[in-house]
């Protein structure tokens, strides 16, 4: 499947200082956008990126909003329902930096190790993807909607295997 939501960025080609973006998904990129996500339908998705690139250092500072809105099934009633989705994030990269090199690091240190560059280049499609799927839930249900399981009164009560095998004890 070709993604039609993609803005992949060569790291050479991203100029020092401080640079903005914004995402905005057309109708047949949220159609990408809903295959991606496995949810039934995606209203609205847009997202703020602002870049910070220190050429010296190949540090590169990503921040910014996602803001989406998403048609999913309750697990609990099977209804259809909307939500809006609003997360704001912050990565660091090392434009330098291995994949050893990085596991090095987070084997000595306790603070955020930074994300590496592949092939010279990130995409800030991807980026958004990945920041609202981490505040998605698993298992979404409508506002107020809790589960309660049901026990049957007929349902004989089985004995506690570990009283069963005290009985034979004695």
């Amino acid at each position: 499947m070709q993604k039609d939501f993609s803005y992949p960025l060569k790291i050479e080609d991203i100029n020092q200082g401080e640079q903005e973006y914004k995402l905005l998904a057309d109708k047949a990129q949220l159609e990408t956008l809903r295959e991606i996500l496995q949810v039934p339908v995606v209203n609205y998705f847009t997202a703020d990126i602002k870049l910070k690139f220190q050429k010296k250092r190949g540090i590169l500072d990503v921040s910014g909003q996602v803001r989406a809105g998403l048609g999913l099934i309750s697990v609990i009633s099977l209804e259809p329902f909307d939500r809006d989705y609003k997360t704001d994030f912050t990565l660091t990269y090392d434009t330098n930096a291995t994949y050893e090199q990085i596991r090095e690091m987070d084997e000595g240190i306790e603070t955020d190790v930074p994300d590496i560059v592949i092939g010279g280049k990130i995409d800030l499609g991807d980026i958004a993807i990945e920041q609202l799927a981490l505040v998605m839930e698993d298992h979404p249900r409508k506002e107020g909607e809790e589960f309660s399981p049901q026990i049957e009164d007929d349902a004989p009560l089985r004995e506690n295997p570990f009283a069963v095998l005290s009985k034979l004890k004695k």
